[in-house]
C-alpha cells in the first residue's frame, strides 16, 4: 500500500511574479517615517501611498490605471500637521480612505474620480479624540460607517464618521503601545497585541477582555495577530533569542499553541496579510526583499509553508488588494503592491491552471462593498456577515458615491469651509430635505461663479484703460 507523502492542495503551486516594469508606479517619495505600518492602501479603484511632506503629513492617491512616471507636481492628500502614520480604504465606499498622524487627529477624505487639480485639503470629517498620535486604523468590516483608531495614549477609539462620533472608548485595557489591532470577520470581536507582550481578544460593545494570553512569543520586539476564517488567531513575533516566529492560537484554549514555528533571524517585524477565502497568510517583513506564504488548514501542522516570493530590492511597505480588485480570468488570488524608496511594484500570486474558464474552487463568493449593517444597528448588539458577491463575471467598482457626514455632536466648532454638505447619512433617493439643500449648494456655487467673473471685468478693464495694472486688484 502506498502512503500519499505530497499533502494535497490546490495552492501547493501558487507563485508571485512582479509586474511588467510599465505596470510599477514610479518617482514616488515613499514617507521615511519609522512606523511598523503598510505605507499603503489599496482598492479596486485607487491606490494609496504615504510619502515625503514638508511641514506637515501628505498621502498621494493614484488612480489604479495611471501607471509609469508620475508628475512631481501630481496633487497630494495634505491637512495634518504631522506626519502621516497609517491609511485605510472604506470597504463600502472605494472613495473614502482614513488617515492617522502623529498630530493626533484621525481624518477621513473623499476622492474624486477625476484628478483633482491641486492638493485635497479639506477632509470630510476630522476626528479628534485621542491625546498622541494616532497609529493604527481599522475600518469595521460590515457595519457601515464604522472606524477604529488606536493611539500612542494606549487607547481604542471607535468612530461613527457619519455622525462624527465617539460610539466606545477602551481606555483602560491596555497599560503600553497597542501594536495591532485587527476585526473579526463580522465585527463582533477584536483581536489586539501590546508592548505589554499580550494577546488579547476583546468584545468591544461589552469592553471586556474576554481571552487573553501573555508571552504568545517571549521576545520583547513587535508583535501582531490577526484573525483566520475559522476563528483561530494568527500571530508573528519573536524568541527571546530574537529570531521571527509564527503562532496559531485556539482563543478558546490559550494554554497551548495550536501551531508555533520558527522563521528566521532578522529584526524586520512580520506584516500578515491574510486572505479568508483562500485561507492563505502571506508574511511581508518590512527591510525584507521576500514574501512568504502559508496555507492554514485543520490538520496537522495546521500552518504549512507553501512558497517564498523573493526579489533583490527589501519593501518599505507593502498594500493588499481585495479580492474584488483582482483579474479572476487569470486565476489571479492575490496582489501586492510593494514599495520601494521611490516607487510601488505590483507583485501578482496566481495559481496556475490551462484553463480559461471561471474557476469556481478559487473564487467563492466575497465581501461586497455593501455595508451588512448600519452604526447604530451594531453598537445596539447585532452582528452580521459581510454581504457577499460573486466574482465571476468579474467585479465593476460603482460610481462615486458621496460620504455624508450630519454631525450630532460638534467635535470640530469651525464653521465648514464651501457650500454646505448634504444632510442624509445615506444613499437613499433624494428627500425634500435634500434637494432643498442641492439648490442652495448649487445657488451658492453660481454666486461664486459670478463674483470671480465679476473680478475679471474688472481686472481686463484696468488692463484696457493703461495697458497694465495702475491699482490693486479689487477683493473677492
Amino acid at each position: 500500500m502506498s502512503r500519499r507523502v505530497v499533502r494535497q492542495s490546490k495552492f501547493r503551486h501558487v507563485f508571485g511574479q512582479a509586474a511588467k516594469a510599465d505596470q510599477s508606479y514610479e518617482d514616488i517619495r515613499v514617507s521615511k517615517v519609522t512606523w511598523d505600518s503598510s505605507f499603503c492602501a489599496v482598492n479596486p479603484k485607487f491606490l494609496a501611498i504615504i510619502v515625503e511632506a514638508g511641514g506637515g503629513g501628505a498621502f498621494i492617491v493614484l488612480p489604479l490605471a495611471k501607471t509609469g512616471r508620475v508628475d512631481k507636481n501630481y496633487p497630494l492628500v495634505t491637512g495634518h500637521t504631522a506626519p502621516v502614520l497609517d491609511i485605510d480604504w472604506c470597504p463600502h465606499n472605494d472613495n473614502v480612505i482614513a488617515s492617522a498622524s502623529d498630530d493626533t487627529t484621525v481624518m477621513v477624505w473623499q476622492i474624486p474620480d477625476y484628478t483633482p487639480m491641486r492638493n485635497i485639503t479639506e477632509p470630510i470629517i476630522t476626528l479628534e479624540g485621542h491625546s498622541k498620535r494616532v497609529g493604527i486604523l481599522c475600518w469595521h468590516p460590515t457595519a457601515r460607517n464604522v472606524l477604529l483608531s488606536a493611539g500612542g495614549d494606549n487607547v481604542i477609539i471607535i468612530w461613527n464618521v457619519g455622525t462624527g462620533e465617539v460610539l466606545l472608548s477602551l481606555d483602560d485595557m491596555h497599560p503600553d503601545v497597542i501594536h495591532s489591532v485587527c476585526w473579526n470577520s463580522n465585527g463582533s470581536l477584536l483581536a489586539t497585541t501590546c508592548k505589554d507582550k499580550t494577546l488579547r481578544i476583546i468584545d468591544p460593545r461589552k469592553g471586556q477582555v474576554v481571552a487573553e494570553r501573555f508571552a504568545a512569543h517571549e521576545g520583547m520586539r513587535p508583535m501582531r495577530a490577526v484573525f483566520t476564517r475559522q476563528g483561530h488567531i494568527f500571530t508573528t513575533g519573536f524568541t527571546r533569542m530574537s529570531q521571527r516566529e509564527l503562532g496559531l492560537w485556539d482563543p478558546n484554549n490559550f494554554e497551548e499553541p495550536v501551531a508555533l514555528q520558527e522563521m528566521d533571524t532578522s529584526n524586520g517585524v512580520l506584516l500578515p496579510f491574510y486572505d479568508p477565502d483562500s485561507s492563505i497568510v502571506y508574511l511581508c517583513g518590512k527591510g525584507d526583499s521576500s514574501i512568504r506564504y502559508f496555507e492554514i488548514t485543520d490538520e496537522p501542522p495546521f500552518v504549512h509553508y507553501l512558497n517564498t516570493f523573493s526579489s533583490k530590492e527589501p519593501q518599505r511597505g507593502m498594500g493588499f488588494m481585495p479580492k474584488r480588485g483582482l483579474e479572476v480570468n487569470k486565476c489571479e488570488i492575490a496582489r501586492f503592491y510593494k514599495l520601494h524608496e521611490r516607487k510601488c511594484e505590483p507583485i501578482i500570486m496566481t495559481v496556475p491552471r490551462k484553463s480559461d474558464l471561471f474557476q469556481d474552487d478559487l473564487y467563492p463568493d466575497t465581501p461586497g462593498p455593501e455595508p451588512a449593517l448600519e452604526a447604530d444597528e451594531w453598537l445596539a448588539g447585532q452582528d452580521a456577515e459581510p454581504v457577499l458577491i460573486s466574482l465571476k463575471d468579474g467585479y465593476i467598482p460603482p460610481k462615486h458615491r458621496e460620504l455624508r457626514v450630519t454631525k450630532r455632536n460638534i467635535l470640530d466648532v469651525r464653521p465648514p469651509s464651501g457650500p454646505r454638505r448634504s444632510q442624509s447619512a445615506s444613499d437613499a433617493p433624494l428627500s425634500q430635505h435634500t434637494l432643498e439643500t442641492l439648490l442652495e449648494e448649487i445657488k451658492a456655487l453660481r454666486e461664486q461663479v459670478q463674483a470671480q467673473e465679476q473680478r475679471i471685468t474688472a481686472l481686463e478693464n484696468m488692463l484696457g484703460e493703461g495697458g497694465f495694472l495702475t491699482a490693486p486688484p479689487p477683493e473677492n
